[in-house]
């Protein structure tokens, strides 16, 4: 696992309805670690859903969002398969309507940017993709087995074709996936079980792990966080560290072998919604400086906490305004570049 020492990722989605201003705003905050900016505001097509739907079968965009459609299912099903078999990732493809941010980003590392070490990637979670979408007797498709297991290589497929596109660049990948909806995992709002979940993780991962990329997963709100730990494959947990870091160090357990796994913990301690002009890096710091100092006294090593530190926002900025967007990332960098001296 690298050496991070509190460098700063953002989480994926920005306010911009400009792909180029978007994409000024990431080189110019995060230039070690860049990422393509998802663009919600700017078609309905970057939603979290609707970016990665395309070809995927039975699927439909329009208007109204993505629906799904069984129509001509067996036919698509079949046509699905044979390009996961032949490996055709192109066919996964993201294409430029659907993320402008993405094709920019390219573009600008194309033409030269110094400096990165990384380049940080971006695709929905199988559940949170799944859960947002109904079959034909209107129950979500993570309750169908056979179109979950599609949206698991579908997703993986997407990964990857992300994963080799940026690969010319030869920095290291870091793919991140989204499971807001995996908040709500233990309530009385889903009946997923942990053991579904952490193998449907690992078969996801295990479509595009091989390529040498570091995998994350961000979840912006409470959950049980030993269905990441012990998740095979997975590099990296990014937790909402700002409202919920009281919750999180109570995973310690888990945690400790996450860590001595290879592990690293992303910290989301910028708050996007309740963010405010009166929070300082010195306030974020000393937080993050409790939890270390929490996980230190459960038996982590404080050595392998500092080392294997990053620090995000809370959540996606795609909801916030751009003025808005631009001081949080300030404030990101800021509390970075402090969280890199402490020991």
């Amino acid at each position: 696992m690298d050496k991070f020492k509190g460098l700063a990722l953002g989480i994926g989605s920005l306010p911009h309805k400009d792909a180029k201003e978007a994409v000024d705003l990431v080189l110019k905050s995060l230039p070690q670690t860049p990422f393509w900016p998802q663009l919600p505001c700017r078609d309905k097509r970057e939603g979290m859903v609707a970016q990665f739907s395309e070809n995927l079968p039975c699927l439909r965009f329009s208007a109204e969002g993505v629906k799904f459609d069984p129509v001509h299912k067996d036919k698509e099903l079949e046509d699905f398969y044979a390009k996961i078999i032949d490996g055709d990732t192109e066919y996964f493809k993201i294409s430029a309507p659907y993320a402008s941010g993405l094709y920019e980003f390219y573009c600008r590392l194309e033409k030269g940017i110094a400096g990165f070490d990384f380049i940080k990637c971006q695709v929905t979670g199988p559940f949170t993709f799944a859960a947002s979408l109904n079959d034909e007797e209107g129950k979500p498709l993570m309750h169908n087995k056979v179109f979950m297991e599609v949206i698991i290589k579908g997703l993986a497929a997407k990964a990857l074709w992300q994963i080799k596109l940026f690969r010319k660049f030869g920095k290291k990948v870091i793919l991140f996936f989204d499971e807001p909806y995996l908040s709500a995992f233990g309530s009385a709002y889903t009946s997923l079980n942990r053991e579904d979940v952490i193998r449907g993780f690992s078969e996801f991962i295990s479509g595009f792990k091989s390529e040498d990329c570091l995998v994350g997963a961000h979840c912006c709100g409470n959950t049980d966080w030993s269905i990441f730990t012990d998740t095979p494959g997975l590099d990296i947990i990014n937790f909402d560290a700002f409202d919920f870091q009281d919750k999180f160090v109570l995973y310690a357990p888990a945690l400790k072998g996450f860590f001595e796994r290879g592990g690293a913990v992303c910290w989301g301690i910028v708050p996007t919604e309740g963010f405010s002009e009166k929070i300082t890096p010195e306030l974020l710091v000393n937080k993050v400086k409790s939890g270390i100092d929490i996980l230190e006294k459960k038996g982590i090593s404080r050595q392998l906490l500092l080392e294997r530190l990053l620090v995000s926002p809370s959540c996606g900025l795609g909801s916030l305004d751009i003025g808005k967007a631009a001081k949080i990332f300030k404030l990101l960098t800021e509390t970075s570049a402090l969280l890199q001296k402490i020991t």
